[in-house]
């Protein structure tokens, strides 16, 4: 019996040594929960970070890549989501982040407008409009970078700096187009503008924005002082991104469990999700590698558009913006 009491104790000890050695760490996303946020809250409810060491303490919301990238940066979040282009600005102007994984393979970012008022074909076609746009975050790096792509700049159209959701703006028709994202703002759009063929969009991709999309990322000072921490969460992140190419509505359904304010939203984020599969997430790439798979080459591309367009005042260490081991160290899914 005595025997018995000792190894329970023991174990019990154990585990709550197990418990607090977890290293704790919080989240910084760029924007409001959207559908291809739900890797955070898929690994962290079916125990994956659990199961790494991990305990993740907060999943904040944001207000801008640009922001996520400062306070992952400067050590008030240990990881981030954003937008990986405006990651490159950012490591032009010093701020110390480092890409884990490319989400988005390619930019799921377009110009939007409301079918009934205007046909978007080509860039062109933005020529003269009210475009709404905020200042401060990646859509405006976007924005000026299809423009500039395009031989177009902003004396070309009729620019209106608005405050976040500048969706709604479009919808009042208070501007004729907007930057967005087509795994974001286009499936909520179009639940309040009429549903699929409400839109009219052209998608920088299609037109010279050749660039990476929104990825995860972290900072020198982490990957220098526990490379092991940051191994652990990206195996933890992408054993959840495989599950959420899989099962969209469960992951949205996760993500409302933690969010019930989304209760009302999950057909919105299955959308966005289902976007991207169809869209974003795949490549060349992350056949040969597993998703969120990188390549110098491609980081080489995604510089020379925001260089070339001026939106990136000067050269970074390309090598150093982003690092592919911990991804191949963690053998994802290929596809």
């Amino acid at each position: 019996m005595k025997l018995k009491l000792a190894a329970a104790t023991f174990m019990l000890l154990a585990a709550t040594a197990a418990a607090k050695a977890a290293d704790q760490v919080s989240v910084q996303l760029d924007w409001v929960v959207r559908g291809n946020h739900a890797m955070f809250f898929v690994a962290r409810d079916k125990g994956y970070f659990k199961d790494n060491g991990i305990e993740v303490t907060a999943i904040r919301k944001g207000t801008g890549s640009v922001d996520a990238l400062r306070l992952v940066g400067t050590g008030n979040a240990e990881f981030g989501f954003g937008d990986l282009p405006t990651l490159a600005i950012a490591r032009s102007q010093a701020v110390p982040v480092v890409a884990l994984a490319a989400v988005n393979q390619r930019s799921p970012m377009g110009m939007i407008a409301l079918a009934k008022t205007k046909t978007l074909s080509k860039p062109e076609d933005l020529k003269g409009l009210d475009v709404g746009v905020h200042t401060a975050g990646s859509t405006y790096v976007f924005l000026r970078a299809f423009l500039a792509a395009n031989g177009m700049s902003e004396t070309d159209i009729k620019k209106n700096t608005v405050s976040p959701p500048y969706e709604n703006y479009l919808l009042l028709g208070r501007v004729t187009a907007v930057p967005g994202y087509i795994d974001a703002e286009v499936p909520e759009l179009e639940a309040k503008a009429g549903g699929p063929g409400s839109l009219s969009i052209i998608m920088g991709a299609d037109w010279g924005y050749n660039v990476y999309g929104s990825g995860l990322f972290t900072s020198e000072a982490l990957i220098k002082e526990k490379p092991e921490l940051v191994e652990r969460f990206t195996a933890a992140y992408l054993k959840a991104f495989a599950d959420v190419i899989a099962n969209p509505g469960e992951a949205a359904d996760i993500i409302i469990k933690a969010n019930p304010e989304y209760a009302k939203k999950r057909d919105i984020l299955v959308k966005q999700l289902e976007a991207d599969i169809k869209s974003t997430f795949f490549s060349a790439e992350t056949a040969k590698d597993g998703i969120g798979a990188m390549t110098l080459e491609t980081w080489t591309a995604t510089a020379k558009t925001l260089r070339d367009q001026g939106v990136m005042k000067k050269d970074i260490d390309l090598e150093a913006a982003f690092s592919n081991r911990f991804i191949l160290a963690a053998k994802p899914l290929k596809k």
